[in-house]
């Protein structure tokens, strides 16, 4: 066992107060209410932990920080080794963030019958701890281990609590990312081969396997590349690997939905920046145009599609993929300023996104439907909820003084000193994220009250006469536990778009690191 530091009991206590709430919370099926305390109090200890291990962090010193590593499988040279550097740090701190506002989003969700709360509340605290695991992962082994098994929690948050097709959409998403998985599994064998032709021993640990593969010649690198490619443009979505989430965003619970979009799909891009870049510089500087070829395919594609949804959790969907070409598009353009827009993004998306799918949850259990011609005149009945819509959505579409713009700012001008062409086609992006933003909120909270979902819902005299007055006394406005939820979001959005300076100076050392493995300096005008 060795340690690099006290913060190392950090991450630790990190890695296991989820799963120790998990089985905790388990354990109470007879007792709903205490289940989600239970759940609350120990994402809310989690969350303490994060402010803790930020504080600890860095940003000026070694790569890696409160390092653990256990011997684990020694005859394979396999460690349980964990470690942050700034751009883990950023992700685990969000999904802190995130796990307790979800539970108690979660408080008064009507589940499936013959289901407890306090086994969904389980499965969202492992979820969790797995995917810290997953960020926070120094040996390639255990990372492709974590990177499988978190998908069985998913699977069963979506097929045992989502919608009416949630058995189709479970397993399209358990199948297309354990096939990614078996093939990221095959280079890393590879690169553990390599290593142990090379020191005679085998290994798994990222930083000697990026020591020893990133010298192997180019044609080695590329079949490495691609089997972690795969794996990762599986997960971020890239198109064209991206058809499970709409359907996995449809069907899953609101909260659920939440953990897809804004934690779990970031797997895929952190796994571009921590795997492909350092440990296959020739190969992502080769294959690069390819990259971003399906980047801006994703930018437009998505774009397109959301304006023409009629349901509100797949045009999310198709935002997020629209969201995550932009991210893409940053890391594959090679230059510190698009790499830093690409890592503040996943931050901000993962507030965004989430703050939307939220208040879409909100209207959703108020209307009791998620196709958006059932809505009409909103504002007028909810006008706080009305307004926490527009805030999600214009950071959505990055308004100046929001968390996004300065994220979606720095990929675009980052990105366009190297890659001008790609950089304006997904500039088009922007103008048509405007469109759908807009039209989705005016369609929803603007014109006369309509649709069974809320016209006539109150019953009694007037109503039919009145439809306005009839939604106001049927339909409540935002309560007190959803302020509660929604609050720190808006937080962070107007913080961070005002002062993103904290995030950005833990993110950029990182970049450097990644930059300097690549090979690459600054294209002219790009830092």
């Amino acid at each position: 066992m060795s340690v690099s530091s006290s913060g190392s009991a950090l991450l630790v206590a990190l890695l296991l107060v989820p799963v120790v709430g998990a089985l905790v919370v388990a354990f109470l099926r007879d007792n709903d209410l205490l289940a989600r305390r239970t759940a609350l109090l120990f994402g809310l200890a989690e969350f303490v932990l994060a402010v803790l291990s930020w504080v600890s962090f860095e940003p000026g010193g070694a790569r890696l920080q409160q390092h653990f590593s256990v011997d684990w499988i020694p005859a394979l040279g396999v460690h349980l080794a964990f470690g942050v550097d700034g751009i883990a740090l950023v992700m685990i701190a969000i999904i802190a963030l995130l796990v307790p506002l979800l539970i108690g989003a979660s408080w008064v969700d009507r589940l499936p019958e013959g289901r407890s709360a306090a086994g969904f509340l389980a499965l969202i605290l492992l979820e969790q701890a797995l995917t810290i695991g997953v960020f926070a992962a120094t040996d390639v082994f255990v990372f492709y281990v974590l990177f499988e098994v978190m998908l069985i929690p998913m699977y069963f948050l979506i097929g045992s609590y989502g919608g009416a097709r949630r058995q189709y959409a479970a397993v399209k998403f358990f199948l297309y990312s354990f096939l990614g998985g078996m093939i990221m599994l095959a280079s890393a064998i590879g690169a553990y081969s390599m290593a142990s032709a090379e020191l005679g021993r085998g290994t798994f640990d990222w930083p000697t396997l990026v020591a020893v593969v990133r010298d192997a010649p180019l044609s080695t690198q590329i079949w490495l590349f691609l089997g972690f490619f795969i794996a990762f443009a599986i997960k971020a979505p890239l198109v064209p690997l991206h058809t499970w989430l709409p359907d996995a965003a449809a069907e899953a619970p609101i909260v659920v939905t939440v953990l897809i979009v804004g934690i779990l799909d970031k797997v895929g891009t952190f796994g571009f920046l921590r795997y492909l870049l350092p440990m296959f510089p020739e190969a992502s500087k080769t294959l690069a145009p390819l990259v971003l070829v399906l980047a801006v395919a994703g930018i437009l594609y998505g774009a397109l599609l959301a304006t023409g949804q009629r349901d509100m959790k797949r045009l999310i969907a198709y935002v997020s993929i629209a969201h995550f070409g932009f991210i893409a598009l940053g890391v594959f353009a090679f230059s510190t300023q698009s790499q830093v827009g690409s890592v503040s993004y996943m931050v901000n998306h993962s507030i965004a996104t989430g703050m939307l799918i939220l208040v879409i949850g909100m209207v959703i259990a108020r209307g009791g439907s998620t196709q958006i011609s059932d809505y009409g005149g909103m504002y007028a009945v909810t006008p706080v909820l009305g307004g926490m819509l527009l805030l999600a959505g214009l950071t959505t579409l990055s308004l100046p003084g929001t968390n996004s713009f300065i994220s979606e700012f720095l990929v675009l001008v980052g990105s366009y000193a190297r890659e001008p062409v790609f950089t304006i086609l997904g500039a088009v992006g922007m103008i048509m994220a405007a469109l759908y933003v807009l039209w989705f909120y005016q369609r929803v909270m603007h014109g006369p009250v309509r649709g069974t979902a809320l016209v006539g819902v109150a019953g009694g005299p007037g109503t039919a006469t009145d439809p306005e007055v009839g939604a106001r006394k049927a339909v409540a406005d935002l309560n007190g536990r959803e302020k509660a939820v929604l609050v720190p979001l808006v937080i962070l959005i107007v913080g961070i778009g005002l002062y993103p300076k904290p995030v950005l100076d833990v993110i950029t050392p990182a970049v450097d690191a990644t930059m300097s493995s690549v090979g690459l300096s600054d294209p002219v005008g790009g830092n």
